[in-house]
């Protein structure tokens, strides 16, 4: 093994400490002392991104940092490991995630909590490598890897009946995707000789063989996102999955699609490729958000309505990769961390209320202002940041995404407009539904505001979703200095 001669390779730091931390949650066998090991091996985690944000340099952006290599697997899987200006966010709200996820079940999960923590650190090791692999066949593995623990989140400790309908339907829709991807990758292997990122890129590929993986590719990529009409899995798993689940399938797992047309596709195609595809994926992307608007208005399950409107935001952020303007990229990938923040803290509130109530319908609940005040002023923040209110995070990542597609189609531009108006209606309506009108005193008559733990977890996502809002350069920067480099190049 070859690591990098930086003073410290916090990358390496986290891989020790979270390995660490499963052997140790392997042999715990008491389930109170595990969830205090694995909390503080959380934030143990989420310290070495501290490391790598202080050592990181902008200025080297487009390239990996603090690599690692393994060498033993050459040449069919050369294992590169590295940090660059588009990963390092990526990373961040991956470790950033864990904690939250931990605090989020901390009283929830209340039947093998031990293996719930050990499952949550496996998962965490299998997306770092995720978002800082520079080896195609090395992603699809730990890609595809993922779908393995959240089977088990949802399957185990979903809250209904049909969560063995919701874990076979996601590991369905998953695995037709991975398919169509390993044939590409195999056929990438065959005729290029390697299936490292920088010597993919070297190979010149016709535009049928470019036409033919691109499509491969990026069936995986529309299932994860979700696109229209692949999507129907997820709202499925987040109704039946909990707390944790449903923060960690929407904060970090629906951006493994777009990180990895951004980090793959782009720079292994031509932009003629890409341009001949990107009128079918606007195509479709414009009507998983009009699908999804008008679904959303239908819903009574409050996941599902949050659910959708995942669907609606993650098509837009592919709409603004597939622009292949640069501010629309960036504006995707803001988007994608700023949903991150929104959508995490959307669910844990929507979550409070089903551990006090064992109900997520909304035909229950009424006038919850008058009781929760606490509760319905998070609710009302987070939601004006979902309909991206300028100083919220989705409010600069949209504007970027409209600013790049302007230049390449201004009827798209027209048309995405037009929806992000009818996008608020159903945020309000809910809004509006919950926390206003006649308290339902018949169906809940014991009301609690959201507790320490919560108010904690609910004010450290807006912070982010300020921060972000209001100081874009923080994370733009980085983002910036990557595409500069060209892609990686």
């Amino acid at each position: 093994m070859e690591i990098n001669n930086m003073e410290i390779n916090y990358l390496g730091l986290f891989f020790i400490v979270n390995l660490l931390t499963i052997l140790i949650l392997v042999f715990c066998v008491d389930w109170r002392l595990a969830k205090w090991l694995s909390l503080n091996g959380a934030f143990l985690q989420l310290s070495t991104f501290l490391g790598m944000y202080a050592q990181f340099s902008y200025a080297d952006a487009h390239k990996p940092q603090f690599s690692i290599y393994l060498t033993f697997a050459e040449p069919y899987l050369p294992i590169h490991l590295g940090v660059d200006g588009l990963s390092i966010w990526f990373v961040f709200l991956t470790l950033f995630l864990l904690p939250v996820c931990i605090l989020s079940g901390w009283e929830s999960i209340k039947h093998r909590v031990v293996e719930f923590q050990l499952i949550m650190h496996v998962i965490t090791f299998m997306l770092m490598i995720v978002f800082t692999t520079q080896n195609l066949l090395l992603f699809y593995i730990t890609f595809e890897s993922v779908l393995i623990p959240m089977f088990v989140i949802i399957g185990v400790w979903g809250s209904r009946e049909r969560k063995i309908h919701a874990t076979y339907q996601f590991f369905l829709f998953t695995l037709v995707g991975s398919v169509a991807m390993l044939v590409a990758i195999i056929y990438i292997f065959i005729t290029c000789g390697s299936v490292d990122l920088n010597l993919i890129k070297k190979h010149n590929y016709t535009t049928l063989e470019s036409t033919f993986l691109w499509i491969c590719i990026f069936i995986a990529f529309a299932v994860k996102v979700p696109m229209f009409p692949v999507h129907i899995w997820l709202p499925e798993a987040h109704v039946e999955a909990p707390t944790p689940g449903s923060v960690l399938l929407a904060g970090i797992l629906l951006k493994m699609g777009g990180y990895g047309y951004i980090k793959f596709l782009l720079p292994i195609f031509s932009a003629d490729v890409i341009a001949t595809l990107q009128v079918y994926v606007f195509t479709i992307a414009l009507l998983g958000i009009a699908y999804s608007t008008v679904t959303t208005v239908r819903q009574v399950d409050l996941k599902k309505i949050i659910a959708y409107s995942s669907v609606s935001h993650m098509n837009y952020v592919m709409i603004g990769i597939v622009s292949g303007d640069l501010a629309g990229i960036e504006g995707a990938v803001l988007t994608m961390i700023g949903h991150g923040f929104v959508s995490s803290a959307l669910f844990i509130l929507v979550g409070a209320l089903y551990e006090r109530h064992a109900t997520r319908v909304l035909h229950y609940y009424g006038g919850l202002g008058q009781v929760i005040p606490g509760f319905s002023v998070y609710l009302f923040l987070f939601t004006l940041a979902n309909v991206a209110l300028p100083g919220t995070s989705n409010f600069v990542g949209e504007l970027l995404i409209f600013v790049g597609i302007y230049p390449v189609s201004g009827s798209i531009a027209f048309s995405l407009a037009f929806m992000t108006v009818f996008s608020a209606v159903y945020a309000f309506w809910l809004y509006n539904r919950l926390v206003f009108g006649r308290m339902k005193d018949d169906a809940l008559t014991i009301y609690a505001d959201l507790n320490k733990r919560e108010k904690l977890l609910v004010l450290v996502f807006m912070y982010y979703v300020l921060l972000m809002g209001l100081c874009p350069s923080l994370f733009l920067d980085a983002i910036h200095a990557y595409f500069v480099g060209g892609l990686g190049k």
